[in-house]
């Protein structure tokens, strides 16, 4: 069965905060081969949402949701989506997606996608909004949702 959870940062216990970044850091730093900063700084902002779910204890997909400084006033930028290999297949991101969507639900909410991931992106109404560009090696595409 899964559970699954959303809190500001800071109302996260520290285990499970630990799972969410290593699961994090094992998507896209250790499969993806991509050695970056995951670990950025925005996700100890004051506005800054953890949602996961998790399947016996185990933090097995999650996503961020974030104020956008970019945007126009009280604009939402999801990012750091992500399913372990042993979950993935099974509708768990796509759930997230939608509890983050409906946390943000009367705003515009932008995201980086993968470029291989923008048509999965679509699916939940969100639109390219400008050009390809390559971040740490990886084709991405912005994409809007509109309010």
């Amino acid at each position: 069965m899964i559970d699954y959870r959303s809190a500001p940062t800071s109302d996260i216990p520290p285990l499970v905060l630990y799972a969410i970044l290593r699961l994090r850091v094992d998507v896209f730093v250790v499969e993806q081969e991509c050695p970056y900063p995951e670990l950025d700084g925005r996700d100890v902002e004051p506005t800054a949402v953890q949602l996961w779910a998790l399947e016996e204890d185990d933090v097995v997909a999650t996503l961020r949701v974030l104020h956008d400084p970019q945007g126009r006033g009280d604009d939402r930028r999801i990012g750091r989506v992500a399913t372990a290999s042993r979950a993935r297949g099974r509708g768990l991101a796509a759930e997230l997606m939608r509890r983050a969507l409906t946390l943000c639900e009367g705003r515009t909410v932008r995201l980086d996608a993968q470029s291989h991931l923008a048509t999965w992106y679509a699916r939940f109404g969100f639109e390219v909004e400008g050009p390809e560009f390559i971040e740490d090696g990886i084709p991405h595409v912005p994409m809007v949702r509109s309010a």
